[in-house]
């Protein structure tokens, strides 16, 4: 059988390869062992000068000291990111921003991490350049490709510039003189009154949301709430700064997506699966059982027919076990052969039928695909059994270990099983 890790690495890898961001995998030695097509034009050297370098070998010292928190924060199963200036040629000094994605396994172990790079030099000169020079602010604003606004202390908009018309569809005679909530409409006021309140109050905030009402229709956008200081130190005025991070925003989420499932089933991980038992049974007047399921017979598909046919048919049981439950149960992949279903059930008759219907469901594969395959099934109910989460896996894994001793192809409750 393929290695779930593996097979869940390769198809993130070919995600990074249609992703228009610089991205690359590096191992727990920091040395880059995969980049996409983006990373070789933003590092600017070919591939096989790349890969197998540490951080610090490519890029120098400096780089991997601004580097080394944040991949340590990854490696502990962390989403991190820094910043740094870009001096390696051959392009000009840039600003960038780096996040770190942990690469986890099914179990949360971490062997590797994946960056992404985002050029934010105009993010930083911009932001540099509004609280430092806001008499060049005209001028400065002509040249700047971010949305930008500024608001008195009533939060009535003063100025606004060309890239914030273009995005919003607003004019600029028509918001300049009128309160945020008559410009952008109540609801975005309310959603963005608690920044501006920080920022009037002294402190620079950062807002990500997908905004409604642009021109070219919904996107991502990161607002840094910027607060205007007089001689006197006093806040007269806010500035903001929008930037697009809608491609990022989306990367992130199929990222994110990849690790909660299983790549080759599509079932929910095992670390997910696990923590969305312990959350559902929390709720004492909630029933719910949980269901262990070990194909048997699937060794010798394996064995017999090649792990592509043995593949195909873990798919199969997990597109048959998500069919044969309601939309808010969940279905996991534990390991191997072995699945995990949580569903909500009426007492004890409701799960041995339920129990049955999943039986039945897999047997239906596995005679369409033409293969010796059954499922021994071990389940157990919370609150009745238990109300703690580990405790349930081990009583239904206990059943499932006795209805294989009693013949297999079976489901056994363990309210039975421990008798």
């Amino acid at each position: 059988m393929s290695n779930p890790q593996n097979a869940q690495t390769h198809h993130i890898e070919r995600l990074a390869d249609v992703v228009a961001l610089p991205i690359g995998r590096w191992d727990a030695n920091a040395r880059l062992v995969f980049c996409n097509a983006p990373y070789l034009a933003w590092a600017g050297r070919p591939r096989e000068q790349l890969i197998g370098g540490t951080l610090e070998e490519l890029y120098g010292a400096p780089a991997w000291a601004a580097a080394k928190p944040a991949f340590k924060s990854a490696f502990r199963g962390e989403i991190a990111s820094y910043e740094r200036l870009l001096t390696h040629p051959p392009h000009p000094q840039r600003w960038a921003r780096v996040q770190v994605f942990p690469d986890a396994d099914e179990k949360g172990s971490v062997a590797s991490v994946f960056t992404i790079a985002t050029d934010i030099h105009e993010d930083i000169v911009a932001r540099d350049g509004l609280i430092a020079a806001r008499k060049r602010l005209d001028r400065f604003t002509e040249n700047i490709p971010s949305p930008l606004t500024y608001v008195d202390r009533d939060c009535m908009l003063r100025f606004v510039n060309k890239a914030w018309s273009t995005i919003t569809g607003i004019p600029g005679d028509y918001a300049v003189g009128r309160h945020v909530s008559e410009v952008r409409g109540e609801a975005s006021w309310l959603e963005q009154q608690p920044y501006y309140e920080k920022a009037l109050a002294g402190g620079t905030v950062h807002f990500s949301r997908l905004v409604h009402g642009l021109v070219d229709g919904p996107r991502w956008m990161r607002t840094s709430y910027v607060p205007d200081f007089d001689e006197a130190g006093a806040v007269v005025g806010v500035y903001t700064i929008t930037t697009d991070v809608h491609d990022l925003t989306v990367t992130q989420e199929k990222l994110r997506r990849s690790v909660e499932r299983d790549a080759l089933t599509d079932a929910l991980s095992r670390h997910t699966m696990m923590s969305f038992i312990e959350c559902s049974i929390a709720d004492p007047n909630l029933e719910y059982a949980l269901f262990f399921i070990d194909l048997d017979g699937f060794k010798a598909v394996n064995d017999e027919k090649g792990h592509h046919v043995g593949d195909r048919l873990l798919a199969d049981v997990a597109s048959a076990l998500r069919s044969a439950v309601r939309v808010e149960d969940a279905v996991g992949r534990f390991g191997g052969d072995e699945f995990l279903v949580l569903a909500r059930v009426t007492g004890q008759a409701g799960a041995e039928a339920l129990a049955e219907h999943l039986r039945v469901s897999i047997a239906a594969v596995a005679e369409a695909a033409g293969d010796q395959v059954s499922a021994s099934i071990g389940y157990a109910l919370a609150p009745a059994d238990t109300r703690d989460s580990m405790q349930l896996l081990h009583h239904a894994d206990e059943a499932m270990y006795v209805a294989k001793r009693q013949g297999k192809n079976r489901a056994i409750p363990w309210v039975h099983a421990k008798g």
